[in-house]
């Protein structure tokens, strides 16, 4: 099976550096789950995109930093959209005293972890998913992606 991660923007002008190194860290994530990857699309965006989303379909008024929709297909292989806001992962970034890549990447893991079923509703799964997401973020760092 074939998979196709892509990369886009919504009213935002950020590129994505080391993309083939993300597409590689996000193949490694779904099979080191066991799961096969199939089309996720990555979409950074502004506040007022995600928002629109977030009250249309989950019918919230409050700002995020990521909206995961799944879209698995009938071969069982993991897909979908990662809408993330590109303001909330700077605020973020300076709230926790982050490199603004890290924190990108982390939200990245974040939706995938998602994907894969991991939820984050409870303090027992936040606590799961934030030691998924150091796992993979160390994972991503000792490969050839750096930041520079």
């Amino acid at each position: 099976m074939n998979s196709n991660i892509n990369f886009f923007n919504e009213n935002i002008a950020y590129v994505i550096r080391s993309k083939r190194g993300l597409r590689n860290w996000i193949l490694k994530a779904i099979d080191n789950e066991g799961k096969v990857a199939g089309d996720l699309n990555f979409i950074l965006c502004d506040d007022g995109f995600l928002l629109e989303l977030n009250k249309k379909y989950l019918q919230h008024n409050t700002l995020t930093d990521i909206l995961t929709f799944s879209n698995d297909d009938e071969n069982g292989c993991i897909g979908g959209d990662i809408f993330i806001s590109f303001p909330r992962i700077k605020d973020n970034a300076i709230t926790f005293n982050q490199r603004l890549e890290v924190e990108l990447h982390r939200v990245m893991i974040h939706g995938v972890l998602h994907l894969l079923g991991y939820m984050d509703s409870s303090e027992k799964e936040r606590t799961e998913m934030r030691d998924k997401e150091d796992f993979y973020l160390g994972i991503l760092q000792s490969t050839t992606l750096t930041y520079q």
